[in-house]
């Protein structure tokens, strides 16, 4: 089965992409052009409304069904800016798209049991994502 998962970590104002597929069996790092889309001043609706443009854009322009989120903490001292969630929620709303919020800790557990291997066509700042990706493709098979 031919599955594409597009692993995204939110970090400050951004969503950072790595697309992972699983064709023949084994894990592939997708390269796509789009590695992060920013969202600018978040309390201008104009700039919201472009941003979720451009994320359903990156979906439908690369085909994607399936986004693993990197799920952040909503308290504590390591908790998400009230701006990753406002990204996730645009996430969350995308039609025609699985979502899925993977914890940290599951993420660990995948990576550990599976031993994925980061390409090196990813940029560092990529890995969570693609670490997220990996994940939950091993999830669904």
């Amino acid at each position: 089965m031919h599955m594409n998962i597009c692993g995204v970590e939110i970090k400050g104002s951004e969503a950072i992409f790595a697309v992972a597929t699983r064709a023949s069996g084994a894990l592939e790092h997708l390269p796509l052009p789009t590695k992060k889309i920013a969202l600018e001043d978040d309390d201008e609706a104009v700039n919201v409304k472009a941003f979720a443009r451009q994320i359903e854009a990156f979906v439908r322009d690369n085909g994607i069904g399936h986004i693993a989120i990197k799920k952040r903490s909503k308290k504590g001292e390591f908790a998400g800016g009230p701006t990753t969630f406002k990204i996730e929620t645009i996430f969350q709303l995308l039609e025609d798209c699985e979502v899925i919020l993977l914890s940290p800790q599951t993420i660990n557990a995948q990576m550990k049991k599976h031993s994925f291997e980061l390409p090196t066509a990813l940029n560092k700042y990529q890995h969570e994502a693609y670490k997220a990706a990996c994940s939950a493709l091993m999830k669904t098979k």
